[in-house]
């Protein structure tokens, strides 16, 4: 597969493409090819959209690998279809999300599902449930039942 569109993408957010049997250190990936299937099944702008979620927020610089991509284009997707307004006209809500977001630490946990689940998917649920609060109806009146809302 040809990368070149991902090698431009990655240049416009000043992210370095390395080898895939290097591994990558802040602000590099080794998953142009991701990045490529994302552009051609949804567009140019989608992948921009995508890189510029993780390059230009808080501590995801270091999330460049297939499965945050892939679960990152997934939200979008999730929310094109159920938060419009958050990638349409409110951009910055959508960033401030994902600055708030331990990313990392996400992504870690789905290490523990290797073999039972996708860490895709996985990470796109813990995703979409944080997203949920924050933008769905219990942002403006929480459940008062919520066992999130238990203190340690």
């Amino acid at each position: 597969m040809n990368t070149e569109r991902a090698a431009s993408l990655c240049e416009e957010f000043n992210i370095q493409i390395v080898p895939a049997n290097v591994a990558p250190k802040i602000g590099e990936t080794r998953a142009p090819r991701t990045i490529e299937r994302i552009a051609k099944r949804h567009g140019e702008a989608r992948a921009r959209f995508v890189l510029g979620t993780l390059a230009d927020t808080a501590n995801n610089r270091v999330c460049l690998d297939e499965t945050v991509l892939w679960a990152v284009n997934d939200m979008v997707t999730a929310a094109e279809k159920n938060f419009p307004s958050i990638v349409t006209d409110n951009v910055e809500a959508w960033f401030q999300f994902f600055d708030s977001l331990p990313l990392g630490v996400l992504q870690y946990w789905c290490t523990d599902l290797e073999g039972v689940i996708s860490k895709r998917h996985a990470l796109g649920g813990m995703l979409y449930e944080r997203m949920r609060r924050r933008f769905g109806d219990l942002a403006v009146q929480p459940d008062l039942l919520d066992d999130r809302r238990r203190t340690a």
